[in-house]
């Protein structure tokens, strides 16, 4: 059964830059480009039902489209850290999707995600790196900073058991209003193609 998760694709530009920040860590696992995405709602393992329900809800989220930065690097984990991520400049439009995702899933009685949302773009998962390995990697890139990007939709994604990250498919897309839909096709990928959802 596919786990579910609300999700920001990000456009090939963002991916490149973004690509530039593998290597130089010892026992990462360094994400595939094309499965960099911005979690915004884990949903996990749903009957397909309820994924149903879930594609029929988000159907009537109308946001408007906006520009997102990703800025900066950290790790989770603390002393033992299991993964490093580029950070999100500050957004109000990001952070009210995101509340609005989270409410939608609430009010279809799917419990609540214990984490703060924290948005960010997950680049390695980590296997036995030694913090101070991490706070090198991260002291050398922390000026990380891309161009911005306009986010013009957000997508209904699906993950299979797998070690690492992926591959992730794209079960259903929402465009935010405002979007261009060129910039929208900037995301479209083969993938695409399966709408299991409906």
């Amino acid at each position: 059964m596919p786990r579910l998760f609300t999700a920001l694709e990000i456009p090939r530009e963002a991916a490149l830059s973004l690509s530039l920040l593998r290597g130089g860590l010892p026992g990462a696992r360094w994400i595939d480009v094309e499965n960099y995405h911005l979690t915004l709602r884990f949903i996990g393992d749903v009957e397909g039902h309820v994924a149903d329900e879930i594609a029929g809800a988000l159907d009537r989220v109308h946001r408007p489209s906006f520009p997102l930065t990703l800025s900066g690097v950290g790790a989770f984990g603390g002393k033992k850290p299991h993964a490093v991520w580029a950070g999100v400049s500050a957004s109000p439009d990001l952070v009210a999707l995101q509340s609005e995702l989270d409410r939608i899933c609430q009010r279809l009685g799917l419990p609540a995600d214990p984490r703060k949302f924290m948005p960010h773009v997950t680049l390695a998962r980590l296997r036995n790196s030694s913090p101070a390995d991490v706070a090198q990697y991260l002291s050398a890139r922390g000026n990380f900073s891309a161009p911005p990007f306009r986010v013009g939709r957000f997508v209904l994604m699906s993950s299979r058991d797998s070690v690492g990250g992926g591959p992730y498919i794209v079960e259903e897309a929402w465009p935010l209003t405002g979007a261009d839909a060129r910039a929208s096709s900037r995301f479209a990928s083969a993938s695409d193609a399966s709408r299991i959802m409906r």
